[in-house]
């Protein structure tokens, strides 16, 4: 299978800012080394690094915020074909910078291409969750449902985690932790990885969506294809 020519970009929505150790981009790396050995070019963005306001306006700075590095971000996150999102689990709920990067590309999401379709369709969408609680299936779902409801595909088993045991003790790149042995971890990473290849390249070998059915522009401008207002009776 011939992936060269893809490109994903790893957002890492730890709550830690660089250069302290984040254990979700430890399990990141794995997925992002697959990804390199297939000739994948790779990004990686730690949104704690930058000055990301909130706001669901594609540039804050005109709506009161004194900084806002978002734009120049989305820049790096919508030239990729992938986008897998890492969070750590915070109270059972991905990290309040996951459900801000969230905010934002939503921020973006009224916009279309130029097939009249919404802007992320085409892309491809995939998460990976760590902690040391429970919620790693939580997240995911949470995540996922975010990123197909944008636009970006979801393909199958999207998502890959590890946690330890409830409450205090190691996190994942912590010798005692054994991560790295974890087979089932390892598993789901490893097909999460190939299957957002597989699908990005199918995407993009095919030039996206076909815009039959699903064209904002030509829904606004009167065609409905199939679509019929029920009869009731």
């Amino acid at each position: 299978m011939e992936f060269k020519g893809l490109k994903a970009v790893f957002v890492n929505c730890t709550l830690k800012k660089s250069p302290e150790v984040s254990h979700t981009r430890g399990l990141m790396d794995v997925s992002a080394g697959i990804m390199e050995k297939e000739g994948v070019e790779v990004k990686h963005i730690r949104l704690a690094d930058h000055d990301v306001a909130f706001g669901v306006q594609p540039d804050m700075t005109e709506h009161g915020a004194d900084k806002d590095d978002w734009p120049d971000l989305f820049k790096t996150i919508f030239d990729a074909d992938i986008l897998i999102i890492g969070t750590p689990i915070w109270l059972g709920e991905r990290s309040s910078i996951a459900s801000l990067l969230i905010e934002r590309l939503y921020s973006m999401s009224g916009h279309q291409n130029d097939k009249g379709q919404y802007l992320y369709y085409g892309k491809v969408g995939g998460c990976i969750i760590t902690g040391n609680e429970d919620g790693v299936k939580h997240c995911a779902m949470n995540t996922l449902y975010a990123l197909q409801h944008l636009g970006y595909s979801i393909p199958p088993q999207a998502d890959a985690g590890w946690i330890g045991e409830v409450g205090p003790g190691p996190s994942y790149l912590d010798k005692e932790a054994n991560a790295k042995n974890n087979d089932f971890t390892n598993r789901n990473t490893t097909f999460m990885s190939y299957n957002l290849m597989h699908l990005a390249k199918m995407l993009k070998d095919n030039e996206g969506y076909p815009a039959y059915g699903n064209s904002r522009k030509d829904w606004d401008s009167g065609k409905r294809w199939g679509f019929q207002n029920p009869e009731y009776r």
